[in-house]
């Protein structure tokens, strides 16, 4: 049986898609305070452990790791970056170093610290770019964009309507926009790994607006497999356990992904609904996304 990865954290449910694609491959041990019901199906078992409490999670990881080798560790959540850092240094397995996660953990200092590389931010003029993010692969000193994700925000302050993706994208020749993705993932130091690096277009060129170097959710993943198919979440898993990833494309396709929140009946919450279309080009998934949403 294969080697088990650790997770850490759960996230939210709409990375059940690459969770499955990982399970897949290895079993898979989530480290969490809980496990929601939509991960269970994927899961090989659970250690019960916060992973902020880093100092903590580590002895129990590493408790655990004297009766289990674990062939790697992912983390898909922003806050767990430093514990999951401190857990593979521990361990001996690739991962980020301990000071880079730290910095990406927090949106202040890792602004601050592509300030001080002269990648230069959006300003409060760029707000009304177009945002486009750029799904990254980092294989040592190489950096990749395997695809390019262009968005429909929704109203401030809430989720994103569409996301879209297409092998064919002319931004993917956008020198300044590649020149920037290299700058910004060199300042941060990071090294084998996937980056999901955000931008703003904007009339004075593309501007970073975020890093998170980690596998993106909100169904991008699967958008990059439908349009390209490159696996992000099997390129992720390769690099977490030292094994060799594979980006070849093998698909010239587009996709795209639809979100739309509907109020659950006799409850004041509500929940996420997607719609996702593949085509030839952006124009037909935009022709599937109208019929599907109808």
């Amino acid at each position: 049986m294969p080697q088990p990865v650790l997770l850490l954290g759960a996230g939210p449910a709409a990375y059940g898609l690459p969770l499955e694609r990982i399970a897949e491959v290895r079993p898979v041990i989530l480290v969490d305070t809980a496990v929601p019901g939509w991960a269970r199906p994927f899961l090989s078992g659970h250690l019960g452990a916060d992973p902020e409490r880093e100092a903590e999670t580590a002895e129990r990881v590493a408790r655990y790791a004297d009766r289990q080798r674990i062939a790697g560790v992912l983390t898909w959540t922003r806050e767990h970056l430093p514990g999951a850092a401190r857990i593979t240094r521990h361990l001996g397995l690739p991962g980020l170093p301990y000071e880079t996660a730290a910095v990406c953990a927090d949106p202040v200092a890792l602004r601050d610290l592509l300030v001080r590389h002269r990648v230069v931010p959006e300003g409060p003029e760029d707000a009304e770019g177009s945002p486009v993010s750029a799904e990254t692969v980092v294989l040592d000193d190489e950096v990749r964009i395997a695809a390019l994700t262009r968005t429909t925000p929704g109203a401030p302050g809430r989720s994103p309507l569409r996301h879209s993706v297409h092998a064919h994208d002319g931004l993917l020749h956008n020198r300044f926009l590649r020149q920037m993705v290299e700058r910004a993932v060199r300042a941060l130091g990071l090294t084998h790994t996937v980056a999901h690096v955000d931008l703003r277009l904007t009339g004075r060129g593309p501007r970073v607006t975020g890093v998170a170097p980690y596998l993106p959710g909100d169904l991008i993943p699967w958008l990059v497999e439908r349009a390209t198919g490159v696996d992000l979440a099997e390129v992720a898993l390769g690099m977490a356990c030292g094994t060799a990833v594979d980006l070849t494309p093998t698909r010239q396709r587009a996709a795209a992904v639809r979100f739309a929140d509907s109020a659950d009946a006799g409850s004041a919450r509500s929940r996420r609904m997607y719609w996702g279309v593949e085509g030839d080009d952006v124009a037909a998934c935009d022709r599937a996304l109208g019929e599907a949403a109808a």
